[in-house]
């Protein structure tokens, strides 16, 4: 890929719904923003089948097509996307200063604004079918697809305040939910704990692991083993929910932004703002709350106006 020397005015780095978001909203204000999608173009949402909670689709919508057709919006605005990734970034400490984005090998690319959209990855157990499975009775949303797994039997995995949580609002909408614990003790809060220790249609299997997905084509079970009593069985369930924590992919940024003690990106609080001047970041990378599609494009769109806002005060101070 051949770039042009001058320096560009936006970089947008990941091709999730903040990424697309925010390539919109650049676009529109003439900032020409140059998009990469990463190694997996659309985000985790191309690994949804269906999607019934984003604004705007009273039938839902498949995660794929959402996803190619928040591609096509930004390509209307003249948005231009690269598939490639970006493998080491080396960002600017002066207000106004240049970034530098590397690419493979020696190529990179110049910019005033960078927008950082690379999203999370969850973690998995790490057992057979488990990927195949994804969208296919597998998740690891519960606000996104607990909804199809209404009045039936599904089960989470973990024992943190995600997967409590996860737990309790399952139980409002499923018939029987069954909460897999590797420990023999809870690392949730105790208030979340209460909760649902006092939830009657919450079974909860300490000192437990998944052994084993049933089901050929789509999830019909689950097989758990006990490690006290060295035993295993198997559940029949529609869903398995899996809340063992997610990474945000921040490793090119490690030593070139400020990061929680989980990797996430710090921001400043109601803003998208790095501690970079001039670098913005937007969606699952800077979010370990609500890692939403609609709440991640809201944060793109902040970024956008967060960079026009930062480059429009650049100029003034250079004319």
């Amino acid at each position: 890929m051949f770039f042009k020397k001058e320096t560009q005015n936006c970089v947008i780095i990941g091709s999730g719904p903040a990424g697309y978001s925010a390539a919109i909203y650049a676009a529109r204000a003439n900032m020409n923003p140059i998009l990469f999608t990463g190694v997996q173009p659309g985000g985790q949402l191309t690994t949804t089948t269906d999607v019934d909670n984003y604004l705007g689709f009273p039938e839902g919508v498949n995660g794929n097509d959402l996803m190619n057709n928040c591609k096509k919006q930004a390509e209307r605005f003249n948005t231009k996307i690269i598939n490639q990734s970006v493998n080491h970034v080396v960002l600017s400490n002066i207000k106004g200063g240049t970034h530098r984005i590397f690419l493979d090998g020696k190529k990179c690319i110049e910019s005033r604004g960078v927008i950082v959209a690379t999203g999370s990855t969850p973690k998995f157990v790490g057992i057979n079918k488990e990927k195949k499975f994804i969208g296919l009775g597998v998740s690891f949303c519960a606000t996104c697809d607990g909804f199809f797994h209404k009045e039936k039997n599904v089960a989470v995995v973990g024992g943190g305040d995600t997967a409590l949580e996860e737990a309790n609002y399952l139980a409002k909408i499923c018939k029987k939910v069954y909460l897999i614990v590797r420990k023999n003790y809870f690392k949730a809060s105790k208030i979340l704990q209460y909760r649902i220790l006092r939830k009657k249609n919450i079974k909860v299997f300490f000192c437990s692991n998944v052994t084993e997905i049933i089901g050929d084509n789509f999830l019909e079970g689950i097989k758990i083993f006990n490690q006290k009593t060295e035993t295993s069985k198997n559940i029949l369930i529609s869903g398995l929910f899996i809340a063992i924590g997610h990474v945000p992919n921040t490793e090119i940024f490690k030593n070139e932004l400020d990061l929680d003690e989980k990797g996430y990106i710090v921001v400043q609080k109601g803003k998208t703002i790095t501690s970079k001047p001039g670098v913005f970041a937007a969606g699952d990378v800077q979010d370990p709350d609500y890692r939403q599609a609609i709440t991640s494009a809201g944060t793109g769109c902040m970024a956008a106006l967060d960079l026009e806002k930062y480059l429009s005060l650049y100029l003034e101070s250079i004319t």
